[in-house]
């Protein structure tokens, strides 16, 4: 799938569909509808009106053109009545795509030339047209798939327009891999298939990648990652992925910023096991690791001033004779000592020890991603990230990314009041608290690793994975965060 960028008239793109977006009450007002109108002899409009069609963010309406234009079918997407954004430019191309899935062409309108809406439009159409199609066959399998993508605007088309769209398709490739292994069956995506699939998409990209086996991890001194893996035969796996541009700043170090990702491949519980309800989606628990490594792919696709490593610890969590026990204490690799609560909160503690290696690398923000709690569920809901900072301005400039990416993040509170709830008479630390606030007390726990550095905990558990189609993001495995994440890097870049 490659996106072309094109001034043809709209009348004369011969494909299946032809896209268009509208604001709210302004639908036959548009210039663009009434421009397509035209060209289908006056038959849009009263059937717009006829259908009561006010263009309502998300809302469509669709007709064949029958001929009247070459697209044979006419698609208006609504973008509703809030100042038209990135977030709505990608929104307008994800619609767009997803309603032309099961086709093999899609031409959109652009809603104007600038850099960064051919941007978003472009990542929009990518991650729409998106489907896990891996396992289908026989009839279930795709007859066809979208292969053309046109945005159509208006005027010179020059190197930045181009650039700008290379970019959008870059971003949105990446977020679909993420995609892809979240959806992948857990007997598929094992933690050393998944530290494979990092280093030969590293190696794609030109990024230097270190895979740790399990012998590799014990001399890296990973004692809880180590005590989460006890219960498996499948060996652990940790994952280092370095993007350091060669850049030319008079002596000075570019920024360094690190994400972290948890990456369990499968969690049963462990002894402290899951109900079999409760296990069914349990493959997406990697999904903090599948944005980390999506989100260092895409900062070197774009060429970003900036020095990204993604660091994910993989396992998964199973139930074999030697899994480790509630009451069992195990150290972490900075020295703390940690008593076993519950075996069902393994992602914090494999958190903890690669959290403590990435501190060392003195980062200037260290930031993980996690489904770690369905604490944060019950606080925000399905579509929400629970965001947990120790600096504010780090806070606020993720939360300026989100506006820009569209994806939602919540600010909740490292409250002290619950930091007791973590204190074990026998050793350093408890790993879990109360049922109350448990999203707090994991982000406290994860504090204990971080030392000084500015630290950001994004607990993603509700929005990695999703029932239905929610605005920009499909069922299944959503890729929630990597755009947030890259928007992030950009403002750091131009911020130098």
């Amino acid at each position: 799938m490659k996106i072309q960028l094109s001034t043809e008239s709209f009348a004369s793109a011969a494909v299946d569909v032809l896209a268009v977006g509208v604001r709210f009450k302004h639908v036959t007002d548009d210039a663009n509808v009434r421009a397509i109108d035209k060209a289908m002899g006056g038959v849009l409009v009263p059937q717009l009106k006829d259908h009561e069609f006010k263009g309502g963010e998300g809302k469509t309406f669709s007709m064949l053109a029958r001929g009247r234009v070459k697209a044979k079918r006419v698609i208006v997407i609504g973008l509703g009545d809030k100042p038209v954004g990135p977030r709505l430019h990608r929104l307008l191309g994800v619609i767009a795509a997803r309603h032309a899935q099961s086709k093999a062409s899609l031409a959109v309108l652009a809603p104007d030339m600038e850099a960064d809406t051919l941007r978003c439009l472009s990542e929009g159409l990518v991650t729409g047209a998106y489907k896990y199609t891996r396992y289908f066959t026989g009839d279930r399998k795709p007859k066809r798939e979208l292969k053309k993508l046109l945005v159509l605007g208006k005027g010179k088309v020059g190197a930045p327009a181009r650039e700008a769209v290379a970019q959008g398709q870059a971003v949105g490739e990446t977020v679909n891999l993420a995609r892809d292994w979240v959806n992948c069956p857990p007997n598929d995506l094992t933690a050393t298939v998944l530290a494979n699939a990092a280093a030969e998409e590293s190696k794609k990209a030109g990024i230097a990648c270190k895979v740790f086996d399990k012998k590799a991890i014990e001399k890296l001194g990973m004692p809880l990652l180590m005590a989460v893996n006890r219960g498996s035969k499948e060996e652990p796996r940790f994952i280092h992925m370095t993007y350091a541009p060669k850049l030319d700043r008079g002596g000075a170090k570019p920024r360094k910023v690190i994400f972290v990702g948890k990456g369990l491949t499968f969690d049963s519980g462990g002894l402290c096991i899951k109900p079999a309800d409760g296990m069914l989606t349990m493959k997406m628990d990697m999904a903090g690791a599948a944005t980390t490594i999506a989100t260092v792919l895409a900062a070197a696709k774009l060429a970003l001033p900036i020095e990204v490593h993604g660091i994910v610890a993989s396992t998964d969590n199973m139930n074999g004779s030697d899994a480790y026990k509630p009451g069992d204490v195990y150290p972490s690799r900075d020295g703390k000592t940690v008593e076993i609560i519950n075996t069902d909160a393994e992602g914090r503690l494999i958190l903890a020890d690669a959290l403590a290696y990435a501190r060392d690398l003195e980062p200037d923000y260290l930031i993980d991603h996690a489904t770690l709690t369905g604490a944060c569920m019950v606080a925000l809901g399905g579509f929400t990230a629970g965001m947990f900072s120790t600096d504010d301005g780090l806070r606020d400039a993720y939360r300026s990314a989100a506006e820009l990416s569209g994806e939602s993040f919540w600010p909740l509170p490292l409250d002290e009041s619950l930091r007791d709830q973590l204190k074990s008479q026998i050793a350093d630390l408890k790993h879990t608290g109360s049922r109350y606030g448990g999203a707090i007390t994991a982000a406290l726990f994860l504090r204990e690793f971080v030392g000084k550095t500015a630290w950001a905990h994004l607990d993603i558990a509700g929005p990695a994975w999703l029932d239905k189609d929610h605005g920009l993001h499909p069922q299944g495995g959503s890729g929630f965060g990597v755009t947030t994440a890259v928007e992030l890097l950009r403002a750091l870049a131009a911020a130098g």
